[in-house]
């Protein structure tokens, strides 16, 4: 794919290409039909079979000339993964020929086999019904691969009683509760307004390795990240890497990667070099969120597939090698109406800067008070490695507001004096506060909640996790803020008066949960605790969360989540947690023994006999350097094989236990933690021998050549 070239096919009809956009949508069905669906689209109307009939006709029609032969409902089951059956669009005849169809029930609703997806007891196993369900909000495509050229229908999946088996559904679900919430609000300041929607910018982190080199590597391979890895001389120190020149192996592979995504419609915006070495980032424009969700999943999966090509393997985990950056997702989060107003946007007049003050302080009471929730829709084993440095944010979630936001709403919850630019004092809906810069806020990167002057900045997010459950969780909880100020303010004499009270009352008991200081600092782990702000450092500490009585109480009013469907995931999650350490710890007592002791012996072996012919050959021969090494050698070895031995046995203790909580803590708190007694024997062993008797890639290898 490098022969690309963008002057002989220009990017304006590159992009949207394999997409049945809003504008496709247009073009092929009749007026009627289209505004139908727009209804559809915006919640005011049902789908009825009539409509589905003809946008199945046009949507096969637009696949089979792009060379399509089958389509799939594509899904995101609570594996964190997608899914999909295909199914051609050929219906045999009697006369043995073929006519291709596609119909309108087929393009609402299929019906893949669900009994082997998780379901966290929500379902048997042998009850394999299940129902994907078209999301008509987001838009059809084209997949080409090997395979060939598929048509991919974005859909949810519900049980056959309706609960939800995947990762759209509570996001739909919170989706409407923003918006109804939001409107409620809207309504009694006058802003005209039909609709609210939250707004996502997913920016994605990942590392490139060269794939001969990751073959060699069977950690990477079964797991994503590294179990052994000595620390190469030169790491990220220099910050040499950091928004430098793209070496050409990544260019190469950014232009493709770009080709495919515009390709999809996908608004890849920036890309560039990021801290650690071979680590990269890429940007899209802002869409709605559950559309921003799907196609992030289509990022990821299209880095992987682009990759590939280029004789390179994507790695998302969120932290392969230790000691440099690890990976995550920055979810750029905000609400938007139908009429264009970004709802987080400081405004030029004081009606609009009193709004804004409003929904600011929504957020930061929904963060403050539901700040566990964000936590735990933030977890997974990777992100245990990589939270509290290294440009990843603390396990504390605090908000970033930047001195001059931080100031003003200081000073109006205490009441004080504010100028305004002009000089006037600065009352909430009577003048508009001062004016706000588009960086008012230095991007605090050890924040976990930043705002970035219309927008807040989810930090946390880990980089291989569906972002669908974060944006869950800030939707549903600044909806439950919302839903308490639109009871205040529907039953408010005076607006002005009541929504100055608000935004002072509001952040006065919220301040605490507001920090512009470095969030690495062990100062500020004393001073939150002071504050009482949470400090939950493991994602089995976090899980649980989600089904508290709290949890259960607020998703259940907004008709989110169930508590069955909230306790379904907790043991999902858990259980998928000591899985993952599972695997990890398995492969690291198998490069233990097969890989490290094999070569650590072959050179003690080559070591020992070195010695003992050097003292035959010259007696007087001081060898005492030799057996220094051979020394620290047969230590390392004996600690290696020691530790593996008990690593070894606490496996098989954690894996015993059915209680899923209990094992998913017996992996954290037992394996886990053996497992890095272990690493320290094996990386110590790579550092005494040498490089060509080593027998994986090193982290020189891995970081330093693509």
């Amino acid at each position: 794919m490098n022969c690309i070239d963008f002057t002989t096919t220009p990017l304006n009809e590159i992009y949207g290409s394999n997409c049945f956009s809003d504008s496709e949508m247009r073009t092929r069905l009749p007026k009627s039909i289209y505004k139908e669906v727009k209804k559809v689209q915006d919640g005011t109307e049902a789908l009825t079979l009539e409509v589905a009939e003809v946008v199945a006709a046009a949507m096969k029609d637009w696949a089979i000339e792009k060379g399509a032969t089958h389509y799939t409902h594509w899904f995101q089951p609570l594996t964190g993964l997608t899914a999909e059956k295909h199914d051609s669009f050929i219906s045999p005849l009697s006369d043995g020929k073929v006519m291709l169809e596609f119909s309108g029930k087929e393009l609402i609703k299929g019906e893949p086999d669900a009994s082997s997806f998780p379901s966290g007891g929500l379902r048997a196993t042998f009850e394999a019904r299940g129902y994907t369900a078209w999301d008509t909000t987001s838009p059809a495509f084209i997949r080409e691969d090997d395979s060939g050229v598929t048509l991919c229908i974005p859909t949810a999946f519900v049980s056959y009683n309706g609960e939800a088996l995947d990762k759209k559904v509570p996001l739909l679900r919170s989706m409407d509760a923003l918006n109804r919430e939001a409107l409620r609000v809207l309504k009694v300041l006058g802003v005209d307004a039909g609709k609210v929607t939250p707004t996502i910018g997913p920016e994605q982190e990942y590392f490139l390795v060269k794939e001969d080199l990751f073959d060699k590597r069977s950690d990477l391979m079964l797991t994503g990240r590294t179990v052994f890895g000595a620390m190469s001389a030169k790491g990220q120190e220099m910050d040499d890497h950091y928004f430098g020149s793209i070496k050409e192996a990544a260019a190469s592979f950014m232009k493709e990667l770009n080709y495919e995504l515009w390709k999809l419609g996908i608004s890849a915006k920036t890309q560039h070099n990021e801290v650690a070495p071979n680590q990269f980032e890429i940007a899209p424009i802002f869409d709605s969120a559950n559309v921003a969700t799907d196609r992030n999943q289509l990022v990821m999966a299209s880095i992987e597939k682009v990759a590939k090509r280029h004789g390179l393997k994507a790695l998302l985990h969120e932290k392969p090698f230790a000691g440099v950056n690890g990976s995550g997702k920055h979810n750029n989060w905000s609400m938007s109406t139908d009429t264009g107003l970004n709802l987080l946007e400081p405004g030029d007049s004081p009606e609009d800067n009193a709004n804004f003050l409003l929904f600011l302080v929504a957020v930061i009471k929904a963060v403050d008070e539901y700040s566990p929730l964000l936590r735990a829709s933030a977890s997974n084993s990777g992100n245990d490695h990589r939270l509290g440095a290294n440009e990843a944010p603390p396990a504390i979630i605090s908000i970033f507001l930047g001195d001059q936001l931080e100031s003003i709403l200081d000073a109006l919850s205490e009441g004080k004096t504010v100028k305004t630019e002009s000089g006037q004092t600065l009352e909430i809906g009577v003048t508009s506060i001062p004016s706000l810069p588009k960086d008012l806020t230095d991007r605090n990167r050890t924040s976990p909640f930043a705002f970035t002057g219309n927008k807040f900045e989810f930090r946390m997010v880990p980089s291989s996790l569906s972002i669908s459950g974060p944006n869950v969780a800030i939707n549903t909880a600044v909806a439950e803020v919302l839903s308490e100020f639109a009871d205040r303010l529907e039953k408010a004499s005076d607006l002005k008066a009541e929504i100055a009270s608000i935004v002072k009352e509001t952040y006065k008991a919220h301040k605490r949960v507001v920090f512009n200081g470095n969030g690495y600092s062990d100062e500020w782990v004393g001073e939150a605790e002071k504050r009482g702000l949470p400090n939950i450092k493991s994602t089995i500490e976090a899980i649980p969360l989600k089904a508290e009585m709290s949890s259960v109480e607020l998703f259940s009013k907004h008709g989110v989540f169930s508590k069955e469907e909230l306790e379904s995931r907790v043991e999902i999650y858990l259980e998928a947690y000591s899985m993952q350490i599972n695997v990890e710890a398995k492969i690291m007592v198998e490069m233990a023994e097969k890989q490290i002791y094999a070569a650590a012996s072959r050179f003690s072996k080559s070591l020992s006999e070195t010695i003992l012919k050097t003292k035959e050959a010259l007696t007087s021969f001081d060898t005492s350097a030799y057996e220094k090494t051979l020394t620290k050698l047969s230590e390392n070895i004996n600690g290696l094989m020691t530790k593996t031995e008990e690593l070894k046995a606490l496996i098989a203790k954690a894996g015993d236990e059915e209680d899923v909580a209990k094992a998913a803590s017996m992996f954290r708190n037992e394996v886990f933690a053996k497992m890095g007694e272990v690493r320290v024997y094996g990386d110590t062993l790579e550092e005494i021998i040498p490089r060509d008797e080593w027998p994986f890639p090193t982290y020189e290898d891995l970081l330093f050549r693509l």
